[in-house]
């Protein structure tokens, strides 16, 4: 039986004020969907990281790793924790607005052959907006949770395929992780280029990768 709970999964290695940035705005996301904020310190050299995440209390469920294993090693520890949920997975540098999580999983669940769904950013190589695959700026007198709404309004419902999810946000529903498995430690070691290889095994076997238009989601 699926569990209706999304896993958000943040790895945490350095940068108190970006993690504390992204944090504080998944707390303070007003969804519907069901999440647990899973934060896993990747063995992080900042004390005061550190001890602000040990500080977190009963929203967050926080997890320290005793050595420091890398992206990929850290997220599938996150992804191996309820095997019955979804997944998001959320770099510590982002900062997320509004219903995201809502419509992220809305995108994932409107069609059976989707398996992960990335949703527009600033920057995020092919889902980078408004330039694509550069690193653009806001624009001008626009905050995070106006131009997310901007996209909501605009896009409501639209996505489009792409080759590969972009991993600063990726939700992966949990029958397409059983089906392909967790990212390649072996193969990626620290990270980097971890989910198009898992993006790629997942399309062999008939999944499809969505860009869910109607939310942005700032990095």
């Amino acid at each position: 039986e699926r569990d209706a709970c999304v896993d958000v999964i943040i790895p945490v290695y350095r940068g108190l004020g970006e993690t504390r940035a992204c944090i504080e705005s998944v707390l303070h996301s007003r969804l519907r969907t069901r999440a647990q904020i899973i934060v896993i310190n990747d063995a992080s050299p900042e004390l005061a990281l550190a001890q602000y995440l040990r500080g977190l209390g009963g929203a967050v469920t926080v997890l320290e790793n005793d050595a420091n294993l890398g992206f990929v090693a850290t997220v599938n520890r996150g992804m191996a924790l309820h095997p019955e949920r979804d997944v998001l997975l959320l770099n510590s540098d982002t900062v997320v607005a509004n219903d995201w999580l809502d419509r992220l999983r809305e995108c994932a669940w409107r069609d059976a052959g989707t398996g992960t769904v990335t949703p527009f950013s600033n920057n995020a190589t092919i889902c980078s907006y408004p330039r694509f695959c550069q690193d653009n700026a806001l624009p001008d007198g626009l905050s995070v949770a106006e131009l997310d709404a901007l996209f909501r309004d605009t896009n409501r419902g639209a996505s489009v395929v792409i080759p590969t999810a972009v991993g600063f946000c990726m939700y992966i529903r949990r029958d397409c992780l059983e089906q392909v498995g967790l990212f390649d430690v072996a193969l990626f070691g620290r990270g980097y280029g971890e989910e198009n290889e898992f993006c790629l095994r997942a399309a062999r076997r008939g999944w499809r990768h969505l860009l869910c238009a109607d939310t942005f989601v700032y990095h």
